[in-house]
């Protein structure tokens, strides 16, 4: 499970681990290229 919240600091809760809209579509855009070196999709 991944927290995503548009703005962490000012989460009422979880906001240390929860990362931004922009770092999450940047982490699944890293997660896909990798299952592609595996001829997967994600």
């Amino acid at each position: 499970m991944i927290e995503v919240h548009n703005n962490p600091e000012k989460a009422l809760c979880d906001g240390e681990q929860a990362i931004t809209p922009d770092q999450f579509a940047a982490l699944m855009d890293n997660a896909a290229r990798y299952a592609a070196l595996s001829d997967k999709s994600i």
